[in-house]
């Protein structure tokens, strides 16, 4: 049996997932590539072989850094949504707080994963993702009377996804967040809000 660095097997397993986990994240963070097992495996600090006792291959083990992404994701647009001064304020809160994200390099993950493998059951657990991640926003603008808050809430996405492409292009993060607020922002003030960002920014 092989020595075991826990309490139990599987503290120990979860332990060496979570070490390979944040391996590929730094790689993938690096290199702006989907990172191969035996890289992930060296950085960190594991014999070449174990990692396939975690991941099969490739694909696998980007679909768990999806895994461990999507809650921390949701977690930090929701938490800054309800910091927001007025529910109207939540709407530009939930598109900034996305694009904080995106330049922190979270997006990658769904990135590589999307080049490396594209098929029909990674686009449907991609659309089911976003769908989720726009369910606050769509709460907020059915709070505020908005009519087809959906169809809102899909407009307001655009914007983000068109922001992103900005980032991505090398573009600074605030300079993205004021093209953003400036869009955002009259939506924002009709709705009641400030449209003043967390920073003092317009």
């Amino acid at each position: 049996m092989p020595k075991i660095s826990a309490p139990t097997l599987v503290q120990h397993r979860a332990a060496r997932e979570r070490a390979l986990l944040d391996a590929a994240h730094e790689l993938l963070l690096e290199s702006g590539e989907a990172p191969g097992l035996p890289q992930v495996a060296a950085r960190a600090g594991l014999a070449r072989t174990s990692i396939y006792q975690y991941f099969g291959s490739k694909a696998d083990l980007l679909r768990a850094m999806v895994r461990d992404v999507y809650p921390r994701w949701t977690e930090r647009v929701t938490s800054a949504m309800a910091a927001a001064p007025t529910d109207a304020d939540r709407v530009l809160a939930y598109a900034v707080a996305n694009l904080q994200l995106v330049a922190e390099g979270t997006h990658a993950i769904g990135s590589a994963l999307a080049a490396l493998a594209p098929d029909e059951e990674l686009d449907e657990q991609a659309t089911r993702m976003h769908r989720e991640i726009q369910e606050p926003l769509i709460q907020v603008l059915a709070s505020l009377e908005v009519e087809s808050p959906e169809d809102v809430a899909a407009l307001v996405s655009a914007v983000v996804h068109g922001a992103t492409r900005i980032l991505e292009s090398g573009v600074d993060v605030d300079m993205v967040i004021g093209h953003v607020s400036l869009i955002l922002g009259p939506l924002v003030r009709e709705l009641g809000g400030t449209a003043q960002l967390a920073t003092g920014s317009p």
